[in-house]
């Protein structure tokens, strides 16, 4: 298999997490960013440095979107048009009809485009969909899920709703695409959020939001996200109820998954044990092997198009108090696929 030419844009905490894994395969890699921290990362990575956007792209066969959102749709159009497959940290856009043209200028160029939903490459999320899947807790009716840590003000744009779509969109978006990934299409969205969801964010900020999604199976499912002061610890949870017994995790309180069945027993069925490789460094692993003419991975371009949809309907929700259609649910993404 030849060895992927990356261009990551990009110099901040995302890009920082995705280049160990970028260098753990072989790549070579290049990175630009417009905030004069690309060399001090290239050098600490034994990367190189571009100069200028066109000078990554004309170099790349990949190109990792690390920068705010908003600018990601420009620089995925021009990744397309240099030739390069895409990679782009979530969401693709704010707007679903920016994601949608992403997604159609990669089919037409005949590239690859996979948005890092990385949540789907977290053992315990994973370990769920196998037990939903295999039918141990039988039929579905609700489930919940929580995500906690810190509100990310190492980058002022995070505060501004404008650039990042606030809590809503950068944090809950994560367990809204896990939501639909396990329960299918979401018909209708009802959302709220609290907090400091203004720009220039104070000494200690704190917001939170909740999220009710109605899927057309008939499933409910909530999504719960807190922003909290700098010393919140990172956390997930989820609580899945079905007729044969419940799923839960918390990250914080135990490794593994505990399923617990209609007498209120331990039940079996559900592994456990080492989580083993960082969810980063399995992403990448997944959409590297893609790129290199493997198999398509577990998210594609739709389901960033489609996470997209659901959190402009959270917004809108939030905006209006009401619960809100999502645009496009229950319709199968008008794309071919990813692959050339």
């Amino acid at each position: 298999m030849n060895r992927l030419d990356v261009a990551v844009i990009g110099a901040g905490f995302i890009a920082r997490t995705h280049l160990p894994a970028w260098i753990a395969l072989g790549a070579r890699v290049r990175i630009f960013s417009t905030d004069g921290q690309a060399a001090q990362l290239a050098e600490e990575f034994a990367a190189t440095e571009a100069s200028t956007l066109d000078e990554a792209l004309e170099w790349a066969t990949v190109v990792d979107i690390c920068t705010p959102t908003t600018t990601h749709r420009d620089i995925a159009l021009a990744a397309f048009e240099a030739g390069a497959d895409v990679l782009c940290e979530k969401p693709l856009a704010l707007a679903p009809a920016d994601a949608l043209e992403m997604a159609y200028a990669a089919q037409k160029a005949g590239r690859q485009l996979y948005p890092g939903h990385v949540v789907r490459f977290f053992p315990a999320y994973v370990r769920l969909r196998h037990a939903l899947n295999s039918g141990a807790l039988g039929r579905v009716a609700m489930a919940r899920f929580t995500r906690t840590g810190r509100y990310p003000t190492w980058s002022p744009w995070f505060a501004d709703p404008t650039l990042s779509g606030g809590i809503v969109t950068d944090q809950m978006l994560h367990d809204m695409d896990i939501a639909r990934w396990l329960f299918g299409e979401v018909v209708s969205i009802h959302a709220t959020q609290r907090g400091h969801l203004n720009a220039q964010a104070p000494e200690s900020p704190v917001a939170t939001g909740s999220a009710t999604l109605t899927h057309a199976s008939g499933a409910i499912t909530q999504v719960l996200g807190v922003w909290g002061p700098p010393a919140t610890p990172f956390r997930y949870t989820f609580h899945v109820a079905g007729s044969n017994g419940t799923l839960t995790h918390d990250s914080l309180a135990h490794p593994s998954l505990r399923l617990v069945g209609q007498q209120g027993t331990e039940a079996d069925g559900v592994p456990t044990g080492d989580f083993g490789e960082d969810p980063f460094t399995t992403q990448i692993r997944e959409f590297a092997a893609a790129f290199k003419g493997g198999p398509a991975p577990r998210v594609d371009a739709s389901d960033g198009v489609a996470a997209v949809r659901l959190a402009a309907a959270a917004r809108q929700s939030v905006a209006t108090g009401l619960a809100v259609a999502v645009e496009g649910s229950c319709q199968q993404e008008p794309l071919e696929g990813n692959r050339p």
